[in-house]
């Protein structure tokens, strides 16, 4: 993307979502074999063709559960979001907030309080249970203090804490067809929230009644194009599609959607081009040429991600002193490093927030690499082990897994006398090990879910430690994000967020790594599919040829 597209404010950010974003991805796809904007396609099989009956999905890992209170992955959002609605949704291309369980975007009072909410009359839950305002009262109230618990990771990152005096106050069902949510302080990017596939999707009320208490629900039951079949751990996770769905003008187009369990790169390869698999997710960037080579598509347009390393900054931890996080940051030749591993299917990041959501990326300085201060620093620190736990599963914002970064980390330091112990893991294992096990530095990333500044930035400020694994506790800058969550969008948010970057630089509880694109290999049978920038796919449009 040319520089002087970069220079925009964060106010213009939804038309350039919008344009840049659905625009790299039809450059990406031109670049396919057989790519374009036909075969993109309307979603429609062709004239005269028959729809098959299935469409099969690889996942890198298992989904962590299928309740939108009780995960944080992108595995389990990809899969859930299929079979639950949000009050409010995105554009098919873009975070544009758009209605959807709402009939249309919600009256905010003047000082930002109250947002009074009308929802669609005739739409059932899967189980029969009708949607109306007590359901979805049910559905926002149990990720409300006192009623969230700490399995539940997106309580406070949607719906605020009371102790910082953020989020959401209380939920009123005024009538059948009205909602009427409270806030405790103006939050901008709240509707965004709301639109997001992790904690806000509506939940049928008989089923979170069903579940154990303090428990996810194991039968998945909401709104959506898609109802819950069958999940075999580590296999595959089976939907069907949902005759009764109330959108009938975007009526599901295959009769099945199966996610298959694959965590070897090279075996998600295989099965793509061997028919076991419609669409691969996570395409390894040196695999890329593979999936062209054999007639296949390449999914590739810029992500909204962001790959780092945390420094785990806990009162008497090595990277509890600054300067030796300054040091070891020194150490590592991140420009040589994204370039070894990804080629140019990343991009070396100056800023947490992908190059488009940030116009000033390059006014922030990021530690420069200069192993020889490195040295020095770390040999009058008495730094000379490190304990280093990663994770080997491919993920959205690094397609390789965390291995072979840990490895380039790990060889860098050894340069400037400090030797690192990695433990690697599985992702579902890591995603535990993150909380529970001792470590100095850690290999994590992220997917923005809504386009928000805030999405990204109230990470290091968040009192989930799955959600902040630098573990980093800075008053001053909490109190940046508490700002910057109240204040409107526009030049003076803009500043604001300007200000978290540099203060995430200075402190460094993050070596920031890589932006990536997102890689998907699939059949040029598929017709409709995309993957939408919140790291999802929405398959009611989506279909294939038989």
């Amino acid at each position: 993307m040319e520089e002087n597209k970069l220079k925009f404010s964060r106010r213009q950010f939804m038309g350039l979502l919008g344009t840049a974003v659905a625009g790299t991805a039809m450059m990406g796809m031109v670049g396919c074999s057989g790519g374009g904007s036909e075969k993109k396609g309307d979603g429609k099989a062709a004239s005269g063709d028959k729809a098959a009956d299935s469409i099969t999905y690889s996942l890198t890992a298992d989904p962590r559960a299928l309740d939108p209170a009780y995960f944080d992955d992108g595995e389990s959002a990809v899969v859930s979001c299929n079979i639950y609605e949000g009050l409010y949704g995105f554009a098919e291309k873009n975070a544009e907030v758009k209605p959807l369980l709402a009939t249309e975007l919600p009256e905010i009072s003047d000082d930002g309080l109250t947002y009074t909410i009308k929802l669609r009359e005739g739409v059932k839950f899967h189980d029969g249970t009708d949607f109306n305002a007590d359901a979805v009262k049910t559905s926002i109230e149990r990720l409300l203090e006192p009623n969230r618990n700490s399995d539940q990771p997106y309580a406070s990152f949607v719906f605020g804490e009371e102790a910082a005096n953020s989020g959401v106050k209380t939920v009123e069902a005024v009538d059948a067809t009205t909602v009427k949510i409270t806030m405790r302080a103006a939050n901008t990017s709240f509707l965004k929230n709301l639109a997001m596939a992790l904690a806000s999707p509506i939940v049928s009320p008989k089923a979170i009644e069903a579940a154990s208490a303090g428990s996810a629900i194991t039968t998945p039951c909401g709104t959506g194009p898609y109802k819950f079949v069958d999940w075999t751990k580590s296999a595959s996770v089976t939907l069907e599609a949902n005759e009764d769905y109330w959108d009938k003008d975007n009526a599901p187009k295959t009769k099945n959607i199966i996610f298959k369990i694959i965590a070897e790169g090279n075996t998600r390869i295989t099965s793509l081009l061997n028919g076991e698999c419609d669409i691969i997710s996570s395409v390894d960037p040196s695999s890329a040429n593979q999936i062209t080579d054999g007639g296949y598509e390449l999914f590739s347009e810029d992500g909204m991600t962001i790959n780092y390393m945390a420094f785990n900054t806990d009162e008497g931890g090595i990277c509890a002193d600054k300067e030796v996080r300054k040091a070891i940051a020194q150490a590592i030749n991140v420009e040589e490093m994204v370039s070894a591993i990804y080629g140019e299917y990343a991009s070396v990041a100056n800023s947490v927030m992908p190059l488009w959501m940030a116009p000033y990326d390059k006014d922030v300085k990021q530690t420069a690499y200069d192993p020889d201060a490195a040295k020095a620093t770390l040999a009058a620190k008495g730094v000379t082990k490190l304990a280093c736990i990663t994770y080997s599963t491919a993920r959205p914002y690094n397609a390789k897994g965390g291995v072979e970064l840990a490895n380039m980390v790990q060889g860098y330091l050894s340069k400037v006398g400090v030797d690192v112990e990695i433990t690697q893991y599985d992702w579902t294992t890591y995603k535990s090990k993150v909380q529970t096990d001792p470590y100095d530095i850690c290999f994590y990333g992220w997917t923005g879910d809504n386009g928000d500044p805030d999405n990204f930035m109230n990470l290091p400020a968040d009192s989930n430690r799955s959600m902040n694994v630098a573990h980093w506790d800075n008053e001053e800058y909490k109190a940046l994000i508490a700002k910057g969550i109240a204040t409107p969008d526009g030049d003076e948010r803009d500043a604001i967020y300007k200000q978290c970057e540099e203060m995430m630089a200075e402190e460094q509880p993050w070596l920031l790594i890589s932006h990536s694109k997102n890689l998907l290999g699939y059949s040029p049978k598929v017709k409709g599919f995309y993957y939408h920038p919140t790291g999802v796919a929405f398959f009611k449009g989506v279909s294939k040829e038989a």
